[in-house]
């Protein structure tokens, strides 16, 4: 909490609260609430479960090259992760997870943390094609400009696209051509970095590009494509069960258009738990398709009550149950 950065991410969260919810009626929001069909929920974490086990295959699945380790061994691990993410700033379970993992399977931090970033540049990936494929769509709601709520989505996805598919090559380059980028990094560290701590940095780079050994096979990078899709069109499938709880509808490709937009903006820094930074822009797009103001803030603060609570909890029992404290420091 003495970090600037813990307190911008604060300050963004309570500037996009407050951008979603100024003008709302809270008692029409909290009707909305209490009239809600709460049965849908059931399937719709169901559907989130299933999500979060198929992560765990694609995480087990580029682990491969370092060692195998099962999916039921990487589910509980990617639960811990949630859990991180969710109640520590700075999406803390990322290393959280590979600390764990290291601790379990004696997988290198540095190497895990490389198939991690991995994972999140593909989650980037098709959160921005969700968008691309529903531009046109967003254009018409939104007018020329392609605004929602003062945010132009247009410019956001270009941006987002250049970084993380930029990214993405980086990567796949560094990965086919093992030995160049071996040369680089060494010329750079050799020259960059100071002579006390140029051989440990140069031992964790070495064994973070360790961890880009699954995408040097084009096929097991397509494969990490597709279940990458799989991933966030479950998830989808959760927007759709929590929308039936509900009186309003908005077909699929909305709720895609609605995950891709507002899991770009949860990159952005906030409070732990994406607190603001998921709330406005997905209330600002329901409204966009005519959902009533109250309605959509209803059901978007359920969504994402759903999307943390379940989770979190499971992944403070696998937290708990693999013998850490709250508050430990863990190497």
């Amino acid at each position: 909490m003495k970090s600037w950065k813990f307190w911008l991410g604060v300050l963004i969260s309570v500037g996009c609260l407050y951008w979603a919810l100024h003008d709302k009626d809270f008692p029409s929001i909290w009707e909305a609430l209490k009239t809600a069909q709460f049965l849908w929920i059931v399937p719709g974490i169901a559907v989130f479960f299933v999500d979060v086990y198929v992560r765990a295959w694609r995480w087990h699945y580029m682990l491969r090259p370092l060692k195998k380790i099962p999916t039921r061994t990487m589910f509980p691990i990617v639960c811990i992760g949630y859990m991180g993410n969710n109640i520590y700033p700075a999406r803390a379970g990322e290393v959280l997870r590979a600390v764990v993992l290291k601790r379990r399977e004696g997988v290198p931090i540095s190497a895990s943390l490389a198939t991690v970033i991995v994972e999140r540049i593909f989650d980037g990936v098709v959160m921005l094609a969700f968008i691309f494929l529903n531009l046109p769509e967003l254009a018409r709601l939104t007018g020329s400009s392609g605004a929602l709520g003062g945010i132009n989505i247009r410019d956001l996805a270009l941006i987002g696209a250049v970084a993380f598919i930029g990214a993405l090559a980086v990567f796949l380059l560094a990965a086919m051509f093992p030995k160049v980028t071996e040369r680089i990094v060494n010329w750079l560290i050799d020259r960059l970095v100071p002579i006390k701590i140029r051989e440990k940095t140069r031992d964790v780079t070495m064994r973070f590009l360790t961890g880009l050994e699954s995408l040097r096979s084009p096929a097991d990078a397509l494969m990490i494509f597709f279940t990458t899709v799989i991933i966030w069109l479950l998830e989808t499938g959760k927007y759709w069960f929590v929308m039936h709880a509900f009186q309003f509808n908005v077909s699929f490709f909305a709720l895609m258009l609605m995950n891709g937009i507002v899991n770009l903006m949860t990159t952005l820094p906030a409070a732990p738990g994406y607190v603001g930074t998921f709330d406005a822009p997905g209330i600002a797009l329901l409204q966009a398709y005519g959902v009533n103001g109250n309605i959509a803030t209803s059901y978007t603060l359920l969504l994402h009550a759903a999307l943390w609570f379940p989770i979190t909890v499971l992944g403070a029992y696998y937290f708990l149950r693999e013998g850490f404290k709250w508050g430990q420091k863990n190497r």
